[in-house]
């Protein structure tokens, strides 16, 4: 099966080639700007594009059966001059490759979304512009779905975590306050945090794929799944469990900071999790992999 991966130098996208690149024959797309450093050790075929008019071609001499989408620009709080980045990145680039798709006859499009469409658990509530900009591209997917054979599906993903992140994200915080004993502001820690490892997310992308080559790919379309963790707490009790699986103390100044703007205080619960997912590693048993214990 010959799939297309975007996204492939952020953590998700690198991750799912690496697990899968002796499973499927994987294609990356990149722009020429891009670092494709950590992408050099692994086994696929990196396709480079200058201008969105390149993508088509790329499609026509490759003839893909499916795409995988997890290229996204992820801006929280964006200012004016973030505007042409994230659309772009978000809009534009997801409807050249539904062109480009649909042109070509590609079966099927695993779309990747954010929990942040749903806010205050809402059918649609987009917490920011990146969110609002993520739900676009699913309606605008609707009209490639109804004048092609194309099947198309969103994943919504909330946070994310795992051995290889060199994002600045809260476990990698946590571990860097653990090793250096420095304090951090944080805010209250009330809010309920929904956090999924990264081996489990890329399994859901697995089921996904086999839902979409199943003779039943057209119950999947223009539908939205969730990978949910089952183990949801506070940010405060999620604190606390880090402390306990690894054997650090953390030197945390609660309510240092002020909530964002819209902070997600609880997160969307009306998602269907992907058929045929299920979480496979305890929160624990994840830090401890991630992280290790003293």
């Amino acid at each position: 099966m010959k799939i297309l991966v975007t996204g492939a130098t952020g953590f998700v996208g690198r991750e799912f080639v690496s697990k899968y690149q002796s499973i499927y024959d994987i294609y990356v797309l990149v722009r020429e700007s891009s670092d494709i450093s950590q992408l050099k050790q692994l086994v696929c075929t990196i396709n480079n594009f200058s201008q969105y008019e390149d993508i088509l071609e790329i499609f026509k001499k490759e003839n893909f059966d499916g795409v995988v989408h997890f290229a996204s620009t992820i801006i929280i709080e964006h200012e004016s001059d973030e505007l042409e980045n994230i659309i772009g990145s978000n809009i534009t680039y997801g409807t050249f490759l539904l062109e480009s798709c649909k042109k070509t006859k590609v079966k099927w499009f695993i779309n990747t979304g954010t929990y942040w469409q749903n806010y205050q658990n809402e059918n649609y509530n987009p917490v920011n512009l990146y969110a609002a900009t993520k739900e676009a591209l699913e309606v605008i997917a609707r009209y490639y779905t109804e004048t092609s054979d194309l099947v198309f599906s969103t994943i919504k993903l909330n946070d994310t975590f795992g051995l290889s992140d060199t994002r600045n994200k809260v476990f990698s915080l946590w571990n860097k306050i653990a090793n250096t004993g420095e304090t951090l502001n944080m805010s209250k820690g009330e809010q309920v945090i929904d956090i999924s490892y990264i081996e489990d997310i890329i399994y859901a992308y697995e089921c996904m794929i086999s839902n979409l080559n199943s003779n039943n790919s057209k119950l999947y379309n223009n539908k939205a799944y969730c990978v949910k963790s089952n183990e949801r707490m506070s940010l405060k009790d999620l604190a606390k469990l880090f402390e306990g699986a690894t054997g650090r103390t953390l030197n945390i100044n609660w309510g240092g900071r002020p909530y964002r703007d819209r902070e997600t205080m609880l997160p969307a619960d009306n998602i269907a999790l992907v058929p045929n997912w299920e979480q496979k590693y305890t929160l624990k048993e994840a830090i401890i992999k991630t992280i290790g214990v003293n």
